[in-house]
């Protein structure tokens, strides 16, 4: 089940517009020391990097394991200076010393590192003693429709590996006790736990599915591998399951669950 991550626009069309709109939400919840410094783990194409510069941020350092996203988010929000810079890097090994940070924060990327746990006390590590480390993650099993009515129906039509790669139960670390034991094995202090909720809205079911053929992460991937008459069914299937509102556009919601601690003094 190993999940594509090299082409950073049929990302961006997928799930980047939506990370546009969850980060300055997230940034909001998360409560991060205002005019600091921080480093965004899995940075993706650049979304979270953009709402911490835009928070008032001096300094971003954004880190991802794609090269391409490292070239988009360089491209569509690196100033071109050290105030908000990007680079290639593992979350389990980040670029930084011990306290460098006075913020770590992780949106939509804790769930595909190997082990969440030690990811997240490596952001511990590069911030100060009293700096904050946040992550948020969507929540497959529950309220985010937009992949949870999708794997449900594949499960329904029988379709090939559906329940094995169905996000919701592959990471039991999407959940607010998911997050929140992670965060306290990596001994963090003063953590909470909570939901952002946001409006996912389609035009219509076209907005909906083409991006999916972009082969990009579990959903896309599982789209772009099944065979076409399978395809063709998954596809009919959704469109009759999906929610209409006007105009035939698809209204649905998306929440996040989302953790914050403070590394110790």
């Amino acid at each position: 089940m190993a999940d594509r991550w090299g082409d950073s626009e049929a990302y961006d069309r997928l799930m980047g517009r939506w990370s546009r709109q969850l980060a300055p939400r997230f940034v909001r919840w998360a409560r991060l020391p205002a005019g600091g410094s921080a480093v965004d783990v899995g940075c993706g194409t650049g979304s979270l990097s953009a709402a911490l510069a835009a928070s008032g941020m001096r300094r971003v350092l954004g880190v991802d394991r794609s090269p391409a996203y490292v070239a988009h988010a360089t491209a569509a929000v690196g100033d071109g200076s050290d105030a908000v810079a990007f680079r290639v890097g593992d979350a389990l090994r980040l670029p930084g010393g011990d306290g460098e940070f006075d913020a770590a924060a992780s949106c939509l990327v804790l769930n595909f590192v190997p082990d969440p746990p030690a990811a997240v006390a490596e952001m511990g590590r590069v911030v100060r003693p009293g700096g904050v480390v946040a992550a948020c993650v969507w929540d497959y099993a529950g309220r985010m429709e937009f992949a949870r009515i999708f794997w449900d129906t594949a499960v329904a039509l029988d379709l090939p590996d559906a329940r094995e790669r169905d996000e919701g139960r592959r990471f039991p670390i999407c959940s607010r006790e998911g997050l929140r034991r992670a965060f306290e094995a990596a001994r963090l202090e003063a953590v909470e736990a909570g939901a952002i909720t946001m409006p996912m809205v389609f035009r219509d079911f076209d907005d909906y599915w083409t991006p999916m053929l972009g082969g990009q992460g579990p959903i896309a991937g599982f789209v772009t591998g099944l065979g076409e008459r399978d395809r063709q069914r998954f596809r009919d299937a959704l469109d009759a399951r999906l929610p209409r509102g006007p105009g035939g556009s698809i209204p649905l919601a998306a929440r996040a669950w989302a953790a914050r601690g403070i590394r110790s003094k």
